[in-house]
């Protein structure tokens, strides 16, 4: 059944854009905005390090803030060219065209000079809610028109011309209010999570720096419980690591850990998703801390056992995951056999130091014997465990946090889909 045969339910009309309200309209993106080009002649003006901002998609932080400091400064000759041609308004609303397309973003509203990039597209908006808009950009009914557009030319690139045809719904302008405050309601929940999250992970990173080091000792540890010593605080000792907690020693990687380097499997054995045994390799393999398979293969070379720890070893060096399944490891990605997951913890807090470690001409790579002659300070299993219990139940806390902002984005996809449809209503008031 096609949309012009859907069976139209009573106070709904069959129009071009699917089933809407009967007091709703079809409009244009020209019908409700200004639509401007900020950079008609398409070149970037020339670039003064003592000029005013120039800022396009990729400045942008947030939905409405841009990163003023690392934007490109431009001389004030080209900013005093657009403030003659257009004045920016609360509300106003930008587009990316060429290179980042979409992403729209509200204009900020500061108290200093700026220009727009040659890359945008400036809409004012003029007969419509700025935010019902800026949400209607977001839905999945412009995300698919954009899609079909993009995909219809050889140049990633969308135009003015395209932009002024693209049709929207429109609903009574007080229903458009009451829509675009239920969804900025839920925009106000994301970001406070978003927030939220990042100061968990704030925490957790000061923390690891604390417990990982000794500088910090967790109370069971930090006093000597029997002996001549009882009672009193353990001190530190020098190493060759520096300045470490007495009782604690240290260790290379390779005489701690097995350390198993991964061999690709021949890829004429690859397999499609689903078949044979699942193959991990390169950090193309691992994300956010997961491992991701994308290929199969029906020879195995070398194995992870689930709970190992599996490493990026190039291109870049010290991606780090927990396999939650057996896997053949392929070249680019070793897998690490530990008791417990203090030496999980341990990878991650050395993100920022493997710098030193890896090297090459093409690509950044660490080896087996260079790997295993990283040295680490160590102290008990008991204090492992204990410290790695710790970090995993903050992380644990954080994935929650994240779950739920999962969650929650996925509850507003659907409110979008139902309120910008007109499937569901809000209540407003009708009256003028």
């Amino acid at each position: 059944m096609n949309t012009l045969e859907q069976v139209v339910p009573e106070g709904y009309k069959q129009t071009d854009i699917g089933v809407i309200p009967q007091g709703w309209k079809v409009s244009t993106i020209e019908g409700v905005a200004a639509i401007i080009d900020p950079q008609p002649d398409h070149r970037t003006p020339p670039e003064s390090s003592n000029g005013d901002p120039y800022i396009g998609i990729s400045d942008f932080i947030s939905n409405k803030e841009v990163d003023w400091a690392t934007s490109r400064k431009i001389i004030s000759k080209a900013v005093d060219k657009q403030e003659k041609s257009f004045q920016l308004k609360k509300g106003d609303i930008v587009f990316g065209k060429i290179g980042t397309i979409g992403v729209p973003k509200f204009v900020p509203q500061v108290p200093f000079r700026f220009a727009l990039s040659a890359n945008v597209i400036l809409l004012q908006p003029k007969k419509v809610e700025p935010v019902y808009l800026m949400e209607f950009f977001y839905s999945e009914l412009f995300q698919q028109t954009l899609k079909a557009e993009l995909h219809s030319t050889s140049q990633a690139a969308f135009g003015m011309n395209k932009m002024r045809l693209i049709k929207l719904p429109l609903p009574p302008k007080k229903e458009q209010t009451a829509i675009a405050n239920a969804l900025s309601d839920v925009d106000v929940l994301l970001t406070e999570l978003e927030k939220l999250i990042a100061k968990k992970q704030a925490i957790k990173t000061a923390t690891m720096q604390q417990l990982l080091t000794g500088k910090t000792r967790l109370p069971q540890f930090a006093a000597y419980t029997d002996g001549e010593q009882q009672g009193q605080t353990k001190g530190t000792k020098p190493s060759e690591l520096g300045e470490i907690p007495e009782d604690w020693d240290v260790f290379f990687l390779g005489d701690i850990c097995q350390i198993k380097m991964g061999q690709s499997p021949n890829s004429s054995n690859y397999n499609s998703v689903g078949k044979g045994f699942p193959l991990v390799q390169g950090n193309a393999d691992i994300a956010n801390r997961k491992t991701i398979v994308r290929n199969y293969t029906s020879e195995i070379t070398k194995t992870a056992d689930k709970g190992d720890l599996i490493l990026s070893v190039r291109a870049p060096v010290g991606e780090i995951a927990k396999a939650t399944f057996k896997c053949c490891i392929g070249r680019g990605v070793c897998s690490i056999k530990y008791p417990n997951e203090y030496l999980y913890q341990w990878f991650l807090s050395f993100e920022s130091q493997w710098e030193k470690y890896s090297k090459g001409s093409t690509f950044d790579s660490i080896n087996s014997d260079e790997l295993k002659a990283i040295q680490i300070i160590i102290p008990t299993l008991e204090e492992q465990t204990a410290i790695a219990t710790i970090l995993s139940d903050m992380d644990n806390e954080i994935q929650a946090f994240e779950q739920r902002l999962a969650k929650t984005r996925q509850i507003k996809q659907g409110m979008m889909q139902e309120l910008l449809t007109g499937r569901t209503r809000l209540p407003f008031d009708k009256e003028s």
